[in-house]
């Protein structure tokens, strides 16, 4: 939205559906995981401290179905699996960079 649009109930609509996209557990974690290029799911489990197999392939799932991770079958042998970032990923990704630097400039650190 640009500088001065007004924020009418359909915007906020909005914000909140997107808010309701990245506030879900382990998504932010993945997404940094991911933006750092193409990983196989072993890796993942290792950048992302604390997530659980099964739970990582559900995030996994649900990023797919919301079309921003792209998964990738390469036939090899042993198949192997990568995942990706999206373009629409990327793009959130890039919004995602000024709440984080106001973040930093803002908020205290979280273990204050």
């Amino acid at each position: 939205m640009p500088p001065g649009t007004p924020v009418d109930e359909e915007n906020c609509h909005r914000i909140l559906r997107a808010i309701e996209i990245i506030g879900v557990r382990w998504t932010g974690p993945i997404l940094l995981a991911a933006a750092r290029g193409a990983r196989r799911f072993k890796e993942y489990r290792a950048l992302v401290p604390g997530i659980s197999d099964p739970q990582l392939t559900l995030r996994l799932k649900q990023l797919q179905g919301r079309g921003l991770i792209q998964r990738t079958v390469i036939p090899s042998t042993p198949v192997q699996i990568t995942y990706t970032l999206t373009p629409e990923a990327e793009e959130l990704i890039s919004l995602l960079q000024p709440l984080a630097r106001w973040n930093e400039r803002r908020l205290p650190p979280h273990d204050a």
